[in-house]
């Protein structure tokens, strides 16, 4: 059976474990997917270690976070592994009804985690994922669908709701330019489908500038969370959508991850 993709890992001797760069050629995807893997210097290999996925926003790619936070200083102080993939600058992270060489989420699950679960000693009952603007619709939405693989969520300026792209930031050609009126902009959002959490103990927690432009839809997500009895977290504070809001915010995340971290298992 021929492979589904073919991986290139280019070393970096940074650390004794070393930042790792994966290089992914999928079918699944219109083009090669980067994604850049930060460990902890200090790093017990016969432990598992916790681990955040953080996914990029529109434009953006996976250098994006590590721009913002300095990745291999979160990995450090939180003695975390980061992974941060790249979203090909406007995938949204999902599976295009489309385009059939756009499916991202079926890339994420079928390909994307399986390697870096096999290749890196990652708790995988201490996996979290998050992300900024597109990548927090990916984070959320990609828990939607299989919230068993991680321990909890997270978004910052998401875009949670594709209605607030309607003509902009790729969405038209990953949906297939529908008219504004076509209800697949409201299928194919989180808030749309958060109702899939109704029931489920797993707490998110998502975060919007009051200065965004898609802080009316983060609040009426938190709204919607609320009449569900969904846990989450919502932190309405100041700031617009860039990048001095994110590094803010981020910090706030990895705190809230912290209190979520369980036991970790020895390998």
């Amino acid at each position: 059976m021929k492979a589904l993709f073919t991986i290139v890992i280019a070393f970096f001797c940074f650390s004794a474990l070393a930042q790792k760069q994966i290089i992914f050629n999928s079918k699944n995807l219109p083009q090669a997917d980067t994604t850049w893997v930060f460990a902890p210097k200090k790093l017990n290999k016969k432990q598992k270690v916790p681990t955040v996925i953080l996914l990029h926003g529109y434009g953006g790619n996976y250098k994006q976070w590590n721009k913002i936070m300095n990745a291999q200083k979160y990995a450090d102080e939180y003695g975390y592994i980061l992974i941060c993939p790249d979203g090909l600058f406007k995938s949204w992270y999902l599976n295009s009804p489309a385009k059939t060489d756009w499916q991202y989420e079926t890339f994420f699950f079928d390909e994307l985690l399986p390697k870096i679960k096999s290749d890196f000693p990652i708790d995988t009952t201490n996996l979290f994922i998050t992300g900024l603007s597109m990548g927090g619709h990916g984070a959320l939405w990609l828990f939607l669908k299989q919230p068993d693989q991680f321990k909890s969520a997270g978004s910052t300026s998401g875009g949670i709701n594709l209605r607030d792209a309607i003509g902009k930031f790729g969405v038209p050609e990953l949906l297939g330019n529908p008219d504004k009126d076509s209800n697949i902009w409201s299928d194919y959002s989180v808030i749309k489908n958060i109702d899939k959490l109704s029931g489920n103990k797993k707490e998110i927690i998502f975060d919007c500038g009051s200065s965004d432009f898609f802080y009316q839809s983060n609040n009426a997500l938190k709204q919607k969370c609320d009449s569900l009895k969904i846990n989450a977290t919502y932190t309405s504070q100041p700031g617009s959508h860039n990048a001095s809001y994110w590094k803010k915010s981020i910090k706030q995340q990895f705190e809230f991850f912290k209190t979520q971290v369980s036991s970790i298992p020895k390998s």
